[in-house]
């Protein structure tokens, strides 16, 4: 069993479940999109603003990069669920690239995560669990959002089992991919 495989697979999730979720997004009227929700942020726009951000903080960090107020600053806020997806879709495909590249020993390199006032030092393994599984929350919340608006919540977990391959045909077709690639 390659042990890179599941990160292999999350990026791919991540990929595929940022599209599913725009698409939902970008039916609502443009005023949902900056809407009040309840929610720890508090509009579908902040929310997936702060997946940018976080997404751009650790992609520089384990590509060796310090994090700095002008990196913050270059992150867009994304006026538009078009904006978001084609900024979140750059680092999706960042994270893809690096998650496709894994060979077991990297899993064990040290990140360096400069913070205000320290450096968190963490495995690269660990750290990309950490940025998957932040996403994965941020986007439950995004989906809990739409439940309260006229769009129905997208589904967002059928990216990893061999059976879905049904449900997520239309998306791989749509990004240019096949069954074998999202299985791999």
């Amino acid at each position: 069993m390659d042990i890179c495989r599941p990160y292999r697979q999350m990026a791919r999730n991540a990929l595929l479940a940022n599209r599913r979720l725009h698409a939902a997004i970008a039916t609502l009227p443009t005023a949902e999109w900056e809407a009040s929700r309840v929610s720890f942020f508090p509009s579908l726009r902040a929310t997936l603003a702060h997946v940018l951000l976080v997404d751009a903080f650790y992609l520089m960090a384990m590509e060796g990069g310090v994090w700095t107020e002008a990196a913050e600053a270059e992150v867009d806020p994304c006026a538009t669920p078009d904006d978001w997806l084609a900024a979140q879709e750059k680092l999706d495909m960042r994270l893809l690239e690096r998650a496709e590249a894994l060979v077991a020993q990297d899993l064990g390199l040290l990140v360096q995560i400069h913070r205000t006032g320290r450096v968190q030092v963490e495995t690269l393994g660990d750290t990309l669990l950490h940025l998957f599984l932040h996403d994965q929350h941020h986007r439950g919340q995004v989906h809990a959002m739409l439940a309260g608006t006229a769009v129905p919540p997208p589904q967002l977990d059928e990216f990893i089992m061999a059976d879905d391959a049904a449900a997520r045909a239309q998306d791989l077709v749509a990004l240019g991919r096949d069954e074998p690639w999202i299985m791999r």
